[in-house]
């Protein structure tokens, strides 16, 4: 009982370093149209990471409004996969980035 009272004020103060650790820092950018690379895709949370060319990690959470596609067709969310090559067209509304449209490349 008393390792478990010493132990558990330890155990709370280095949790946010754990927690901090296993977040990537993201970029806001100017709205535009951007290519890169899926760095993380999250389907549970419609969302995915995007590493631009000039290396910007973007955090884009798709909308009812999102537009996905391929080869000019609307596709589904599963055939986003990390590594494939993306364009994607945001909006910047404060610190925030809506993905207007995303195009898969490859």
């Amino acid at each position: 009982m008393k390792i478990t009272k010493m132990l558990l004020p330890a155990l709370v103060a280095v949790a946010p370093f754990f927690y901090s650790c296993s977040q990537e820092k993201t970029d806001v950018v100017e709205s535009g149209t951007y290519q890169g690379t899926l760095h993380e895709v999250e389907p549970e949370k419609n969302e995915i990471y995007v590493k631009t060319d000039d290396n910007k990690l973007l955090e884009l959470y798709f909308t009812e409004s999102t537009m996905l596609t391929k080869n000019g067709e609307t596709v589904p969310f599963d055939q986003l996969k990390e590594g494939g090559k993306v364009e994607v067209q945001v909006e910047k509304t404060g610190q925030r980035l809506d993905p207007v449209a995303v195009k898969i490349l490859e």
